[in-house]
């Protein structure tokens, strides 16, 4: 797989590979989280190509303080081959050299196979509470 930074023709491509892995929620728009990536550090947004097809994506975020990942998916017919690990690497990478200290994500409990993804890739349960308030109704 290569990867490269996403571009604005990816974009139906990226929707229809984040709608296959459930990545999509009522109270998110998808589109207008893309539009806010590309006015905010889209050097952080990263597709993976295979055959001349997208299989994959993350998103990352910094604010100086923690690193925080977003859109982590993987094709349902390329997943378990190192393609979420590959991709990962690569947005650790680029937040290392960003000076990003930390990197956080969150899960839903249920979620329990992209639990165990994350652990193998070194990641632990932090003993917080997540809260959250909508600033901006969609």
């Amino acid at each position: 797989m290569n990867i490269r930074q996403f571009q604005e023709e990816d974009r139906a491509h990226v929707l229809k590979l984040w709608e296959e892995c459930n990545l999509i929620f009522r109270h998110n728009d998808p589109n207008k989280d893309i539009d806010r990536k590309m006015k905010e550090s889209p050097d952080l947004f990263l597709v993976g190509i295979k055959d001349k097809e997208i299989v994959a994506s993350a998103m990352g975020g910094y604010e100086g303080h923690r690193g925080w990942i977003y859109y982590l998916a993987v094709k349902k017919n390329y997943q378990r081959n190192g393609f979420g690990s590959q991709i990962m690497n690569e947005l650790e990478k680029k937040l290392i050299q960003k000076g990003c200290p930390k990197l956080n994500l969150l899960v839903r409990e249920s979620n329990m196979h992209v639990i165990e993804f994350y652990k193998s890739l070194g990641f632990l349960k932090d003993e917080v509470v997540a809260l959250g308030k909508r600033l901006i109704k969609d």
